[in-house]
């Protein structure tokens, strides 16, 4: 355990007709990289203590090149510190349960980290209550890379946004990654269902398919500069934004049916509609993607 300053970010209260009520359980900073003089200089300050076995690459638990780490069972699983699989070839992940890394935490760590390494399939595993991502690409690419049929557990004692839902699904930012995300299931969230790209220069080439996003009380998909992101076939249930609108990315989210024609042209294969169910809009449909995709 360590014990330093930390800042913390306190929520904003809310009118009520018996007077004020404050929203249960932030999660609070760690002043990592100075993080909090420079986003939040005015926020409240204090000490906290944490496990610093998920706070950095050194010391997580890496997995190299030509590794299966496959659970046996239901229970296989790993708390309190995460993966990570840093310029290795040929990992596969499967069945483990990552919990319980300094979830009270923002920066307080992450469950898989992918950083400059080549076919890697993450497979049929459940992770929940981390202080950051689910799973997170560096800026080295992440190249050919399969995410599928995870669950991500969204349900929080804490959470950024005071909704019981975590914010940090999954961020993909490396220079070229190249990423399928396909038959997850992302239950209870508030953002960044993925977050591709944010970099100028950087480019990710995403593909979203066949996910079900069920009770996400923020935003799923979040498409920024660099980002090239396909998303066919993925069910949105009661989703409060499925893709966030005006960001700088290439997002084609298919929904017509002269989306479907277009995208079937261009790629030469059946294509999926996405579905919405009690969830808001979407309005993006950049036919560059295709145009990537196809080259």
């Amino acid at each position: 355990m360590r014990s330093v300053p930390t800042q913390f970010t306190l929520p904003p209260e809310r009118s009520a007709s018996r007077g004020r009520v404050r929203k249960p359980n932030p999660q609070v900073a760690i002043d990592q990289n100075s993080w909090c003089e420079n986003y939040e200089p005015s926020a409240a300050t204090g000490t906290a203590s944490w496990y610093v076995s998920g706070t950095g690459y050194s010391y997580s638990l890496k997995v190299g090149s030509n590794k299966t780490l496959l659970g046996k069972g239901s229970s296989a699983g790993i708390k309190g510190i995460g993966l990570l699989i840093q310029n290795a070839d040929n990992v596969i992940i499967q069945n483990i349960n990552i919990s319980d890394i300094n979830a009270q935490f923002v920066w307080g760590g992450d469950a898989i980290t992918i950083v400059g390494s080549t076919h890697v399939w993450i497979d049929h595993n459940y992770i929940k209550n981390v202080g950051r991502q689910f799973i997170v690409t560096g800026y080295d690419p992440a190249k050919s890379v399969t995410i599928s049929n995870n669950l991500f557990d969204g349900r929080a004692t804490y959470s950024a946004v005071c909704n019981g839902k975590h914010y940090w699904v999954a961020l993909f930012t490396g220079t070229s990654d190249t990423i399928t995300f396909a038959q997850n299931y992302v239950y209870m969230t508030s953002g960044r269902g993925p977050h591709v790209g944010g970099t100028s220069g950087y480019t990710q080439y995403v593909h979203l398919v066949n996910n079900y996003y069920v009770s996400v009380g923020g935003h799923a998909i979040d498409s920024q500069v660099g980002a090239v992101t396909l998303a066919e076939g993925n069910y949105f249930n009661t989703v409060t934004t499925p893709s966030v609108s005006g960001s700088a990315g290439n997002e084609y989210f298919i929904q017509s049916s002269s989306e479907l024609s277009a995208c079937q042209s261009a790629l030469g294969r059946t294509c999926q509609a996405n579905t919405l169910l009690s969830s808001g809009s979407v309005s993006r449909a950049n036919t560059a993607v295709l145009t990537a995709l196809k080259a």
